[in-house]
This record gives structure tokens, C-alpha cells and sequence, in this order.
């Protein structure tokens, strides 16, 4: 290899000055040894910013520490930078992600460096983005400098993902394990809304979902259906069942027929390993995955999103609490939208009715102050409790109400009742 490899992640990040703004590989593709090793190097530099969607790092930023030395720049926000974000030691930037590539590309936000965890070269000298492509690719087109750590790890994919050696600036070799999401553990509840979700599904349709409790529900309800096709901003392991089930062959896909599209993985090594140079899963720039125009072209595309909270006119919270930031707008809207425009689409929001141990109903009269509208009551089409799926297109405020009154948890309906009158003056 070239005379640019370096022998620890320090000297890989040495490369960085005071002022650059850092974007870094993103999701369970996150070069966890170089961000480690930059939270220490820049103690030595000024005004680093880094930025990211969802990342895995350890939960040992210190804002105290690295005051006026590093701050985060958050597209979308996980574990590592919520408590940052919410104490106001980091920033939350509200965006579809479809358009976080754009902010790149069309340079309203500058990227002077990239990290990127990557697979190794193969005999051409051509490395991969491996299990997350999203946002990264088009920040390494417009970046100065690319730090790469190289991990054996790493599976070779197909699609956007592939860069020439000679990309990278400066390069560390380390052999360590990936981050690994085991399947959220299942309850009653997620096993009905999981039920609900699967009777919606039609063969033949074109899945997109995240991760978690409730999309791994669902999909295992799917186990029967034929002919289901993948085009998701996210692939995981409820994915992988049904293709080797048989129930997801891709076949009925007006884009990429016989192609699982997906812009990153995140889930078991034995999903890592199926993906490993696997043709029939391609990894694609974010910036297409999610956009609507792309995504409407798939007949009966079936979006499956979660929400945090829904209030009586449909309105959906999925990116805070109230004022407190808890992740982000991410593609949900990408794909709401895109789905209700696909020929038999089904833009569909699945949610528990309650939330702490059944104190709180997430089906409310109005959403807490502060909290983020992420899909309009106009985008909102169909909402799925345990208790029922409420149809909102094009019903009128009364008939949301009473329709989603109907899904909420028995305790809370008749408060909602209430709340509906004297609230919203309707007639319920």
C-alpha cells in the first residue's frame, strides 16, 4: 500500500487541524478507534466541530473537557449525543435525511475531513464504505482529506459504496469487531401491532422499515407473503428471515427488480456476513434511497415508522419529548411521502398506546409543547396500535378524532373524549 498507512488511529487523526469541520462514517459503520483518538487530539487543537447522523461510540464525550476544543454536530441524534444535545454541549440540525447528501454537495455545509471504516482493498485497489453508505459518500466527494481506518471486519458491498485507495490521506489498519444490534426483545404488544401491520401488506408490495421491537414484529408476521420487494434506507436482520424464507424475492420492484436497496445495515454478524459481497444487496447513496420521486416509482410501497406521540388530529412527534431533542426527522418523511404517492402505497405510523408502564397515553389531545411535528396530519395516513389501525386520509378532524380514540388505551378513551370537546370543540 501506499506511504500514507500509519500505525495507530492517533497519528491517522493528526492529519486534522483547529476549525475543520469532521464528518464522520455514521450508524453500526462508525470508526469507533479514530473518534476516540480525535476527542483526544483535539485537546491539542481549537474549534473542531464533528458531525454525524446516528453514531456508536462510547458514551464518554466529556463537553466540560473538550470545550473550545470539539463539538458535535448532530444530523440525527443517538445515545452517544442525546444528553449533549439536550444540555445544549452539542447541536441538532432538523433535516430530511435525503437532503443532508444536498447540504454537502451543494456546499451549504463545509466537510474538510471524513472518517470512514472501510472494507479492505481488493486486488484492483478498491476499498468499500461497507455497511453504511448514507450521507458519507457525498462528504468524501466534497472533502479536502479522508482518514480511513481499513477492518478486515468490514463486509465488501455493492453500490455507492466503493473508493479507490488512493482516496485516503491518511490510513490505519485495525482488526475490530463491528457493532452488532441484536433484535429488540418482543412483547405482547409489539407481537399485535406487528399482526396489524402484517394484515396491511398486500403480495407483491415494497417494504421500507427501521429498527426495533416493532418492525422485527412485523416482519415476522410476513413469513406467509410472496413476492415482497426492499427498497429502505435501512436494512437489518428481520429483512434477512424473510428473503431466506423466501417471502422477499424483489421480483415485482419497478426499481432495482431482483435488488434489495438500502443505503446502510445495521444488526447481526450474521447479517454482515450474508451482505459480504453479496450482488443482490446494493448500498446506495441516501440522497436517492429517499427520495420521493425514486420511492413512488415501486408499486405498493409500504413505509413502517414508529412515532413517539400522536395527537387527535393526526399530527405525528418522532423526533422529541416535549422540547428535548430524542433523535430526529431522519427518512420517515421521505417515505411517508413517497409511499401515499406509490400506486396502492401505504404510509403506515406504528406505535404502542402508552408509554410508561401505561401512565401516559401516546395517543394525546395535543402534542406536548415543544414537540417536533415530523409527519403533518396532511401526510398522515395510517396509525396502528395494539388496540386497532385508524385510517386518516382524507377523513375530516371529528372523524380522526373519534378514529383514533378507538386505538387508544381503553383508561385514557374517555379523557380523550373530553379532551376532543372541550379542546377541539368537536362533536365526538
Amino acid at each position: 500500500m501506499s506511504q500514507n498507512i500509519v500505525s495507530s488511529a492517533r497519528e491517522a487523526v493528526s492529519i486534522i487541524d483547529s476549525g475543520e469541520y469532521v464528518y464522520t462514517h455514521s450508524m453500526a459503520a462508525t470508526p469507533v478507534a479514530l473518534l476516540e483518538s480525535l476527542y483526544e487530539h483535539a485537546l491539542t487543537k481549537k474549534d473542531i466541530t464533528v458531525m454525524q447522523l446516528h453514531t456508536e461510540q462510547p458514551d464518554t464525550i466529556d463537553p466540560e473537557k473538550l470545550a473550545g476544543h470539539l463539538r458535535n454536530r448532530c444530523f440525527f441524534v443517538g445515545a452517544p449525543t442525546r444528553k449533549l444535545v439536550q444540555q445544549g454541549h452539542a447541536d441538532y440540525i432538523p433535516i430530511f435525511l435525503s437532503e443532508v447528501p444536498q447540504l454537502f454537495r451543494r456546499r451549504v455545509q463545509k466537510v474538510d475531513t471524513v472518517l470512514v471504516q472501510v472494507s479492505p482493498p481488493d486486488r484492483h485497489g478498491m476499498c468499500t464504505l461497507g455497511i453504511s453508505v448514507e450521507a458519507t459518500k457525498a462528504a468524501i466527494e466534497m472533502a479536502d482529506k479522508v482518514v480511513a481506518q481499513i477492518n478486515p471486519n468490514m463486509p465488501r458491498t455493492h453500490g455507492d459504496s466503493f473508493l479507490g485507495r488512493k482516496l485516503f490521506d491518511s490510513v490505519v489498519e485495525i482488526d475490530t469487531p463491528l457493532v452488532e444490534h441484536r433484535p429488540a426483545p418482543q412483547t405482547e404488544v409489539t407481537r399485535k401491532i406487528g399482526r396489524l401491520i402484517a394484515e396491511l401488506v398486500e403480495d407483491g408490495s415494497c417494504l421500507q422499515m427501521g429498527i426495533g421491537a416493532i418492525p422485527d414484529a412485523a416482519l415476522a408476521a410476513m413469513e406467509n407473503h410472496k413476492n415482497l420487494g426492499i427498497h429502505t434506507e435501512m436494512f437489518s436482520d428481520g429483512i434477512l428471515k424473510l428473503m431466506k424464507r423466501g417471502a422477499i424475492t424483489n421480483r415485482n420492484k419497478t426499481k432495482h427488480p431482483g435488488k434489495v436497496v438500502t443505503s446502510f445495515a445495521m444488526g447481526t454478524r450474521e447479517l454482515y456476513d450474508f451482505i459480504d459481497d453479496n450482488p443482490e444487496i446494493v448500498f446506495l447513496d441516501v440522497q436517492y434511497t429517499n427520495n420521493t420521486y425514486v420511492i413512488r416509482q415501486n408499486k405498493k410501497v409500504v413505509a413502517i415508522n414508529s412515532a413517539l406521540q400522536v395527537d387527535l388530529s393526526g399530527q405525528v412527534c418522532a423526533d422529541s419529548m416535549g422540547t428535548r431533542i430524542y433523535s430526529g426527522v431522519g427518512g420517515q418523511m421521505d417515505f411517508m411521502r413517497g409511499a401515499a404517492l406509490s400506486e396502492g402505497g401505504k404510509p403506515i405510523i406504528a406505535l404502542p398506546s402508552t408509554a410508561k408502564n401505561d401512565t401516559i397515553s401516546r395517543i394525546a389531545p395535543v402534542l406536548t409543547p415543544g414537540a417536533g411535528v415530523v409527519t403533518t396530519r396532511a401526510h398522515a395516513h395510517y396509525i396502528v396500535t395494539e388496540y386497532g389501525v385508524a385510517y386518516l386520509y382524507g377523513k375530516s378532524l371529528r372523524e380522526r378524532a373519534r378514529a383514533l380514540i378507538n386505538i387508544a388505551h381503553p383508561k385514557f378513551r374517555e379523557e380523550l373524549e373530553r379532551q376532543a370537546r372541550e379542546v377541539w370543540r368537536l362533536e365526538i
